[in-house]
């Protein structure tokens, strides 16, 4: 699959360590006092408990790899993490992580060369993707406690961009991404700036050999096949299948049923 470029840029590393502790900080206070035992809807089979332990986990997982700056793919997930027996006590449990996180974070050089799983071989990639790996699980948290998710829409576009540039890097761990394929297809997805002004807008092409994000220069030059605009938070939570297109808050134009192959095949 070829390299991919999104439409922007990554954020200031401060602003992701920042972002980092104050989303694990609320997603604690979330899940806090619930009943373990909640299904979660938006996780099909997983519990409350299970959505916190896997973000927890994954936190400390994150900062073992960046304080030992990993040059290669681990062979486990081998980490200590002290977790409670009482499912009841995982918020906390989450809660006391973030310190240790936000100090490796602190302690690290984004520009540091590591191994990485997606595009970008640097320790900033890391952190940008504990970013949104938590900001989109507390929305899932907030969706099975009953409550009403608000995501900040840099953040929200930001993520997204880095779901796309990643997603063909992915079959690592997503193996239906190997299986997304076409005929020269042309997928845009676009958000919707202040006052319904135009955003930022990902463009990705199927062909025979895989998927590929087009360059943001000279990209709009091929005619799409399908579009799907929306507010960046509610795109988000359409790449990370959160949310369908079919859903009155996105305007759709063009062939569905190659928006229906495109979520078939990235389950991330």
């Amino acid at each position: 699959m070829a390299t991919t470029s999104g439409a922007g840029h990554p954020l200031p590393y401060d602003t992701y360590r920042e972002a980092i502790e104050r989303e694990t900080r609320r997603f604690a206070e979330v899940v806090r006092g619930a009943d373990p035992a909640s299904a979660v809807p938006s996780c099909p089979d997983w519990t409350l408990a299970d959505l916190v332990r896997h973000v927890g986990t994954l936190q400390r997982w994150f900062g073992m790899l960046l304080s030992r700056r990993v040059q290669e793919p681990p062979r486990g997930r081998d980490v200590e993490l002290g977790l409670p027996d009482d499912p009841r006590e995982y918020a906390d449990w989450v809660a006391a992580g973030v310190p240790a996180v936000a100090a490796v974070l602190r302690d690290t050089d984004p520009d540091a060369a590591m191994w990485a799983w997606g595009e970008d071989q640097h320790a900033r990639f890391w952190a940008r993707r504990m970013l949104c790996e938590t900001l989109v699980h507390r929305v899932d948290a907030e969706l099975a406690v009953g409550r009403e998710p608000v995501l900040d829409p840099v953040l929200a576009a930001d993520c997204a961009d880095e779901f796309l540039v990643n997603l063909p890097y992915a079959g690592l761990f997503a193996p239906g991404v190997t299986k997304l394929r076409g005929d020269g297809e042309i997928v845009a997805f676009r958000s919707a700036g202040p006052g319904g002004a135009a955003g930022e807008e990902w463009r990705v092409r199927l062909d025979a050999d895989g998927f590929r994000l087009l360059p943001p220069d000279g990209a709009a030059s091929e005619p799409e096949t399908a579009a799907v605009r929306g507010e960046a938070a509610d795109l988000l939570l359409l790449l990370f299948r959160r949310r369908s297109y079919q859903e009155p808050v996105f305007d759709v134009s063009g062939d569905v049923t190659v928006l229906d192959r495109w979520f078939a095949h990235t389950a991330f």
